[in-house]
């Protein structure tokens, strides 16, 4: 009798040191949910929304706690493809947050340009190269369009260029799949 005591007691220690590695090894970081809301959502980090950024935006949206038409960058396919993700009503895009810009990426008179540095303190990417009382410039690839810097430079040698597709730039939108 006491051999089977013994014995289902090592087997329920064993089976649970299992499990409880299980649980560490295999646990899920973070909520699968809003790192979907996250991958549609355009990346800009402009602040638009109300939130500090996308991935905020994402995880109030999985808490139900902001509305699926308030990313003007996302254009009304986000809300589109937001509203299908999250099963709810397609609604309109809200244009109290703004209204949607055609892709753009900004760029730097360097004539003008003071280096002051705001523009890099603005933006939210770190897409700006410079330095204090050095010239600035902008790495295009990084650039989102959020346009955050603009407002800030004390000259206004900030400039908006729409980026126009090419066959290196065009993304075909395969179905089922989530453009980033």
């Amino acid at each position: 009798m006491i051999e089977s005591v013994v014995i289902f007691s090592s087997l329920t220690l064993i089976l649970g040191l299992i499990l409880g590695y299980a649980a560490i090894r295999f646990k899920i970081k973070g909520n699968p949910l809003v790192d979907q809301i996250d991958a549609i959502l355009p990346q800009t980090q402009c602040g638009q929304c109300d939130f500090p950024g996308c991935r905020p935006y994402a995880e109030a949206l999985a808490k139900g706690e902001a509305q699926i038409n308030q990313c003007p960058p996302g254009g009304q396919e986000g809300v589109d493809a937001l509203a299908e993700l999250l099963d709810l009503e397609v609604l309109t895009l809200n244009e109290e947050h703004g209204e949607t810009k055609p892709d753009h990426v900004v760029y730097v008179d360097e004539k003008l340009c003071i280096g002051c540095t705001l523009c890099i303190q603005a933006c939210p990417v770190d897409a700006f190269v410079g330095a204090s009382k050095v010239m600035t410039t902008v790495i295009q690839d990084e650039c989102t369009g959020c346009d955050l810097c603009i407002p800030v430079c004390p000259v206004d040698c900030i400039y908006v260029r729409e980026i126009t597709p090419t066959l290196s730039t065009f993304v075909p939108n395969i179905p089922g799949e989530v453009r980033v």
